[in-house]
């Protein structure tokens, strides 16, 4: 008998201790996925411990039909859609919103301005940006389609999968999955500035001028090779070279994950799921 049969077994008849040696297989994964959709580390954190609670509860059902991994993110998936379904969908513009929200209130640009001088995890680098614009315009998606596409193209997770963890026929997987990709392709081609003179959003640029006000701005963007080579592939190729970089991202993970963090709850602010402080 292997070890994951082992600790499986074991889990079952209640070692809390083997059944979590099991999820730190797909923990880290976990927390990135709900963090992409619910746009708040402590939620996505509250959800990554109620499912750990509720598979450990519930594992005397898991029969092994699908995977331990797939069974678990659809737990997670359905206490995060319920979560949800409370909360509207976000705007392509919620990032101007927020920035005229920073703008006007004192107390939150110099929440940035500290973070990015003086956190670890405080570096601003434009491929991070770009990972939280691939956030941001998801959440303007249905619930369902900003799931089936991180699944699928974020997280690797096949169609079949993809219809275990979201209870949904193979049609209407891969009905959320091309509405999700011509939505995003579409936000990201009318205001992403950074690979389109004709975008609206100059974020990037105007970020990158206030926290590293010493680095060339085209020199950050040719770090990134799709804007390198954006003008010699359609929109189709680019938001695949998009998805490529963000698959290479941990957003909870990376050097500036605690600024990405605050300028997401900015945004958050913006849609009013907080407070404006």
């Amino acid at each position: 008998m292997d070890n994951y049969q082992q600790n499986l077994d074991k889990a079952k008849a209640g070692d809390i201790h083997a059944f979590q040696s099991l999820f730190i297989n797909f923990q880290d994964q976990l927390k990135s996925y709900l963090f992409r959709l619910l746009a708040s580390r402590a939620d996505a954190e509250d959800i990554a411990h109620d499912t750990f609670i509720r598979a450990f509860d519930k594992l005397a059902s898991f029969r092994g039909d699908a995977s331990l991994k797939t069974w678990v993110f659809q737990i997670a998936t359905n206490l995060a859609h319920n979560t949800l379904q409370k909360r509207k969908r976000w705007t392509p513009d919620v990032s101007q919103q927020a920035k005229d929200i920073v703008l006007s209130n004192p107390l939150l640009v110099s929440r940035l301005e500290q973070t990015a001088q003086t956190s670890p995890f405080g570096k601003y680098e434009i491929k991070e940006h770009i990972d939280t614009c691939f956030t941001c315009i998801g959440k303007n998606l249905p619930i369902e389609n900003q799931m089936a596409l991180l699944l699928k193209d974020v997280y690797d997770f096949s169609v079949k999968e993809i219809m275990q963890i979201l209870h949904k026929s193979e049609g209407q997987v891969k009905y959320f999955l091309q509405k999700a990709r011509t939505s995003m392709t579409d936000i990201f081609d009318h205001r992403c500035a950074l690979v389109n003179q004709e975008g609206i959003c100059h974020q990037c640029s105007e970020l990158n001028g206030w926290f590293n006000p010493k680095q060339n701005l085209q020199e950050a963007k040719m770090k990134i090779r799709f804007v390198r080579e954006a003008e010699q592939h359609d929109k189709q190729k680019l938001f695949d070279m998009r998805t490529q970089l963000i698959k290479a991202l941990d957003p909870l993970r990376s050097d500036g994950n605690e600024l990405q963090s605050t300028l997401l709850d900015c945004n958050r602010m913006a849609m009013g799921e907080m407070a404006v402080e």
